[in-house]
């Protein structure tokens, strides 16, 4: 009784015992078959070769797809020590903008401040990113991770209203066009430029009024570049090392072949004795 209440309420071990099982059952009675009519060790080799070619062919279909046992999905990161930008100084320190490039002077109101960086940014490569774009979408809501995890602001207290997009271009292409080839790519970053919100008022049984830019705050640039990530790592690994172990039992399947096609032929030369 404590056995099977154990089952039921540890799903690990319980997938652990099914899987036990199913293991024992399918490939051992497929060995079973093999070892009654092939013999034991034969049997043995054939099966593994068969489960190791299965396996290949599954991680192969894992691997092109990136379906099936996954790594890590491709996501936007947070600069280390360089996030949030909150100055025009900060922006050129991060290495955003070239060392020599014309800062705005702090003087400036805060929305002129964000329209000279945001120049600065287009004439270092950057260029802004559609707000009906997908990657719009994606890069604002990761800046707005960055944001609320950093504590400056909080959701309903800001609005990502540019994104500028600079790298990412993948490489080597045949004729500059066709990218069948290109396996690597450059470093990929975007700047995310937060504006902060005027405090709304909730009034009963009323819509919400619309969201107004504060005028009077600093707009802050958050720095974030992209992660590959390895998502197709765990399939490729499997696949490799399943192929690995396949050809080698098909090259152990061979040789035997080999050796039992020699010793019979020598058999049969021998002359039979008077």
């Amino acid at each position: 009784m404590l056995s099977l209440l154990a089952l039921n309420w540890e799903p690990q071990l319980r997938g652990i015992i099914i899987i036990i099982i199913a293991v024992s059952v399918l490939c051992g009675s497929v060995y079973l078959i093999l070892g009654t009519n092939l013999g034991a060790r034969l049997g043995f080799l054939v099966s593994i070769a068969a489960l190791s070619g299965w396996i290949m062919l599954m991680s192969l279909m894992w691997w092109t797809y990136g379906i099936g046992l996954k790594g890590d999905a491709p996501t936007w990161k947070a600069v280390p020590g360089q996030a949030i930008l909150q100055t025009p100084n900060a922006v050129q320190q991060a290495g955003v903008v070239q060392s020599g490039a014309p800062l705005p002077d702090a003087s400036l109101s805060p929305n002129d401040q964000a329209t000279a960086i945001d120049k600065l940014l287009v004439a270092n490569g950057f260029h802004a990113l559609n707000p009906a774009d997908t990657s719009f979408g994606q890069s604002a809501a990761a800046a707005g991770v960055v944001v609320e995890e950093d504590g400056t602001l909080k959701a309903g207290q800001y609005q990502v209203i540019n994104v500028y997009d600079k790298g990412g271009q993948r490489y080597p292409k045949i004729n500059n066009s066709i990218d069948f080839t290109a396996f690597l790519h450059k470093p990929h970053y975007i700047v995310a430029e937060v504006a902060p919100l005027l405090p709304q008022r909730d009034e009963p049984g009323r819509a919400p009024a619309k969201a107004e830019l504060d005028a009077t705050q600093p707009h802050r640039f958050v720095y974030m570049f992209r992660d590959l990530g390895n998502l197709r790592v765990p399939a490729a690994t499997i696949a490799i090392g399943s192929m690995l172990i396949f050809l080698s039992c098909c090259y152990m399947l061979h040789s035997r072949d080999r050796k039992v096609i020699l010793n019979r032929s020598a058999g049969l030369a021998i002359p039979a004795k008077e």
